[in-house]
């Protein structure tokens, strides 16, 4: 298959040829700009759809992949090697919806530079859709990095009172963990001789008293982003400043990158370690579940509430991931989906009260049901699939985290013993949100007059919410994408943890 035609190229590049047709474009034609943007957006998900038409259910191998020397620099060879399997093709599938959903919500939230603001925005999907096809940790490394970059302008330059602090914390943050993934990466090339994920896994020859070390390498990036506690400071701040359309990605794809770090590179790569450190990792993670959910419920501010609960929810995706069996693995890779969606859905109906009413304090609200039906009807069922009503998609991913954490040979079952409480609280505070926002009487002069969503805030939200019922009522195909990889892994750890640790 031509290169530059390969559904992983056009995938992960098309969206530099909305931006190259935008360069061309008069900042005044914002209109032109954004459909041009949003145009873009949608090709870029068509194609992915295809790609996944290629993806072939039952193998456990990476699939659809290109892989060709790029350039060599002394010993090392760089290459342009990019693939896909059941760790990372549903990933890739969430980036390239949301991407649409997120620039059709800024019709009209972002009126200033609206041409430099669709600019970073495709600039940001092309950095994430690259961090999870990248299989050279060069290439990776490249595209981790590149997504720093869009994101900072994106909450520097549209977000909120406080966006230049909020941007150089998340920037800082990233950049700190990810320069010891870097050192990490230039060892690995230098002692193993490549920089290929699928060498580095297959020859197995890692030492295991260097994995130790490089697992925590890896892991400062990767934890940060995720964010695990107590790493997570800067995520609260950089969601309530971002604009709705950044909050959106961030939840829904970039914190996943994070996750994905862990699947792809600490669990497969460096197993005995994994094997080691699973107790630690399983033990913030369930601090992160209580933590998050306690912290959300004292929140005011709805969206601060909103980014407080994906503490929450990530620390359920890590349990699973620590939970070392097929469940734990499987049941996370779903909760990351499951969260890009739900919390994706709760960031853009934020973001519609905040357009009407310019605040998204609690107590501004009230008996909104009476005002917006259709808001409320819609938010109700998103916030019965946050906190995991059965029927609906958090359900199901939550089930399968709880049954891998009790059933693990590597973690305590206290572990997922606590982390129930987590889908108690979180159903105290969604549903306190709910209550204080929609509930109650509309005594609030200024709320009586709010109009309802209109169509274009309905098609945001319609796609979230079919996918919401479709894992939550048929996950089989979810499972089945991604069950013969995640197998593949589950063996990989099993036979690291027979050979016993120094």
């Amino acid at each position: 298959m031509n290169l530059v035609l390969h559904p992983l190229t056009l995938t992960t590049f098309l969206p530099l040829v909305g931006i190259l047709v935008i360069l061309f474009l008069k900042p005044t034609w914002k209109n032109a700009i954004r459909w041009v943007a949003l145009l873009t957006s949608v090709a870029t998900f068509a194609i992915s759809v295809v790609m996944l038409t290629y993806f072939k259910l039952g193998d456990p191998d990476i699939q659809m992949e290109i892989n060709t020397p790029w350039f060599q620099f002394v010993d090392w060879t760089i290459s342009y090697h990019l693939g896909v399997d059941g760790l990372s093709v549903l990933l890739v599938m969430l980036t390239t919806l949301l991407t649409p959903i997120s620039i059709l919500s800024t019709w009209t939230a972002v009126e200033d530079r609206v041409k430099d603001f669709m600019i970073f925005f495709l600039l940001l999907e092309v950095g994430m859709v690259g961090v999870f096809v990248a299989l050279d940790l060069f290439l990776f490394y490249i595209f981790w990095e590149f997504t720093l970059v869009p994101m900072y302008f994106l909450i520097g330059v549209w977000g909120g009172p406080r966006r230049m602090y909020a941007a150089i914390k998340f920037f800082l943050y990233t950049m700190a963990g990810s320069i010891l993934m870097l050192l990490a990466i230039l060892w690995l090339g230098i002692n193993q001789g490549t920089f290929s994920v699928t060498e580095l896994v297959s020859n197995g020859s890692i030492p295991v008293n260097i994995q130790f070390w490089l697992f925590l390498a890896f892991a400062a990036a990767f934890a940060i982003k995720v964010p695990m506690w107590p790493l997570h400071s800067w995520l609260p701040d950089a969601h309530v400043e971002a604009p709705t359309a950044g909050s959106v990605i961030l939840a829904g794809v970039l914190l996943k990158m994070g996750t994905y770090g862990f699947l792809r590179f600490n669990l497969s790569m460096f197993p005995s370690a994994a094997v080691k450190l699973a107790p630690w990792m399983a033990g913030l993670a369930t601090i992160g579940i209580i933590y998050g959910a306690a912290v959300s419920y004292s929140q005011r501010d709805v969206k601060k509430l909103v980014a407080f609960s994906s503490v929450s929810h990530l620390g359920f995706v890590m349990l699973g991931l620590f939970a070392l069996n097929a469940q734990g693995i499987e049941g996370g890779i779903l909760q990351m989906v499951n969260h890009g969606l739900s919390t994706g859905a709760l960031f853009l109906i934020v973001g519609m009260i905040y357009e009407r009413r310019h605040t998204r304090e609690m107590d501004a609200f009230g008996g909104l049901w009476k005002a917006m039906p259709i808001y409320a009807s819609l938010t109700l069922i998103v916030t019965l699939a946050s906190m995991g009503l059965p029927g609906l998609n958090g359900f199901v991913g939550e089930f399968t985290i709880l049954l891998g954490s009790f059933g693990s040979a590597f973690i305590s079952p206290w572990f997922a013993g606590i982390s129930t409480a987590g889908v108690i609280l979180a159903a105290i505070y969604m549903l306190y949100m709910f209550q204080k926002l929609f509930l109650g009487p509309l005594d609030k002069e200024e709320n009586k007059s709010l109009k309802d969503i209109n169509w274009r805030e309905i098609i945001t939200l319609v796609p979230l919410l079919v996918l919401i019922f479709w894992i939550g009522l048929y996950p089989k195909l979810f499972f089945a994408i991604m069950e013969p990889a995640v197998g593949k892994l589950v063996n990989i750890i099993q036979a690291a943890a027979s050979v016993g640790l120094p």
